[in-house]
C-alpha cells in the first residue's frame, strides 16, 4: 500500500517562501506520478504541480497558471521524496496542501494527509 505523509507547511508572510515535502512508502517515486493540489477554505482542490518519473513522460513537470513561476516541483527518488518550492507566497495560496500520487494514467489514487499553509498580508 502506498502512504504519503507531507510536511512543512506553516504560516509566512506574503512575499515570503515555505517547502513542502512528502514522503512515499510503499512504492519507490521512481515509478509514480506526482502531483500537489491545494483546497482552500469554501472552495474545490485544485491541481497545483505535477512531476511525471523518467519511464513515463522523460520526467514532464506541469504547473497550473496561477503558481508559474513561483512553485517548483521537484523529486529525490533515492528519498523517495518530491518537494514543493514555494516562493513569492500571496495570500491567496492560504489551503491544505496535499500530496498525491498514482501510477501511469487515470487518476490520482494515493493521498496525504495534507499540510496547512497559511500566507498573511
Amino acid at each position: 500500500q502506498v502512504q504519503l505523509v507531507e510536511s512543512g507547511g506553516g504560516l509566512v508572510q506574503a512575499g515570503g517562501s515555505l517547502r513542502l515535502s512528502c514522503v512515499v512508502s510503499g512504492r519507490t517515486t521512481r515509478s509514480l506520478v506526482m502531483a500537489w493540489f491545494r483546497q482552500a477554505p469554501g472552495k474545490e482542490r485544485e491541481f497545483v504541480a505535477r512531476s511525471d518519473p523518467i519511464n513515463y513522460s522523460g520526467g514532464n513537470t506541469y504547473y497550473a497558471d496561477s503558481v508559474k513561476g513561483r512553485f517548483t516541483i521537484s523529486r529525490d527518488n533515492a528519498k523517495n521524496t518530491v518537494y514543493l518550492q514555494m516562493n513569492s507566497l500571496k495570500p491567496e495560496d492560504t489551503a491544505v496542501y496535499s500530496c498525491a500520487a498514482k501510477i501511469g494514467n487515470g487518476r490520482f489514487d494515493y493521498w496525504g494527509q495534507g499540510t496547512q499553509v497559511t500566507v498573511s498580508s
